[in-house]
């Protein structure tokens, strides 16, 4: 297992997985957005794995091995396993663990996030903690958070000086099952610290966080995204009537702003961030739907709504992941989305490029 300072580096080849109601303060961007929305394009898959309806696939990741291995990893929630695909082809590979709540197994995975070339995290929801594996052999490295985490869902990773720190959101709910009440929404994030020690994982549990006000308080929440660089987390809030995408500081802070209201009638899903540098790139959120299913790309920076696009045959995309790497047919890199609960959509960035006109020059080789 290499030491953490190699995964930091490495962690940042892979960038890893939504009506308006009054009474909202909306910002600019908002307003700007459903002003200009335009059409949505589309884009053929570049392929679509071989599809399962026992996996209720959720999350992907991407792996990119030093040993030329390009892998996608999904969480399998209803099988309660990690299938692996080959990401160039879409070719499933093997299948990791089963159920359980030991070492190596799992309890319905669902967040995933690989971290360099060494280490790959998975939120169980019903085992109530994040696992740790090690790549490219997944052998279980440890798990955290079992003492603060109710009911887990999304996980986004920041470097932290020598050590990772990891995001894990917490759709708690109150004992009949109800979204709780403003008060108590204060816990929708939790931190950890995460390092490596004597090849296991050590993880201390630092903060827990969530605005309570009707404006920042995320009443229903599954995916988040870090950007370090511009020091913000982008949280989805997927209350169905009110969905969209709220900003935090990395340490806990609403900033006051959300955008994408009025692009998410259905559910505001899989969240990814595409950086060209620290000061440029996009958004990209989902709205998942069965029979309309909508990629929305949005201005990193002043959160505008720059374009929409959407597979010929994608559906119901829960967990999305973006790799900015050259790999393959991609040279521009790839969007994963889930399809169906079944597999996996890849789609070529460099031809969502060029349906939308956003850039496709951030390529990492």
């Amino acid at each position: 297992m290499t030491g953490v300072p190699g995964i930091l580096v490495g962690l940042m080849l892979v960038i890893v997985t939504i009506a308006c109601s009054s009474g909202h303060p909306q910002d600019d961007a908002d307003a700007s957005a459903r002003s200009d929305q335009g059409d949505t394009a589309v884009v053929r898959e570049a392929y679509i794995t071989p599809l399962d309806s026992n996996y209720n696939i959720d999350g992907p990741a991407v792996y990119h091995g030093r040993d030329g291995a390009h892998w996608i990893i999904a969480t399998a929630k209803s099988a309660d396993v990690l299938v692996v695909y080959d990401a160039r082809t879409g070719e499933e590979l093997r299948r990791v663990g089963m159920h359980g709540n030991g070492a190596g197994e799992l309890a319905r995975p669902n967040g995933v996030v690989v971290v360099g070339d060494s280490l790959l995290l998975v939120v169980e929801r019903d085992n109530a903690r994040v696992q740790a594996f090690r790549l490219p052999d997944f052998a279980p490295l440890g798990a955290f958070g079992e003492r603060v985490l109710r009911k887990p869902y999304g996980i986004t990773v920041v470097p932290d000086s020598a050590a990772l720190r990891v995001y894990v959101t917490d759709n708690y709910e109150t004992p009949d099952e109800q979204i709780p009440p403003l008060a108590e929404l204060g816990e929708r994030v939790k931190i950890f610290s995460v390092r490596l020690a004597g090849g296991r994982v050590a993880a201390e549990h630092v903060a827990s966080f969530g605005d309570t006000t009707a404006a920042g308080a995320i009443r229903v929440t599954e995916s988040i995204m870090a950007d370090p660089a511009q020091n913000r987390l982008v949280i989805a809030e997927e209350l169905e009537s009110d969905s969209h995408l709220a900003v935090y500081t990395l340490d806990g802070k609403f900033t006051g702003k959300s955008f994408g209201r009025g692009y998410f009638p259905q559910q505001a899903e899989g969240i990814a961030l595409y950086a060209c540098g620290d000061s440029a790139g996009y958004w990209i959120a989902t709205d998942q739907g069965d029979s309309v299913n909508t990629f929305h790309l949005f201005d990193r920076v002043t959160l505008e709504h720059v374009g929409a696009f959407t597979g010929e045959a994608t559906r119901r995309t829960d967990g999305v992941a973006l790799t900015q790497r050259e790999f393959g047919r991609f040279d521009a890199g790839a969007l994963l989305a889930a399809h169906i609960d079944a597999g996996i959509a890849a789609l070529d960035w460099a031809e969502i490029a060029a349906a939308t006109g956003v850039r496709k020059d951030c390529v990492v080789k």
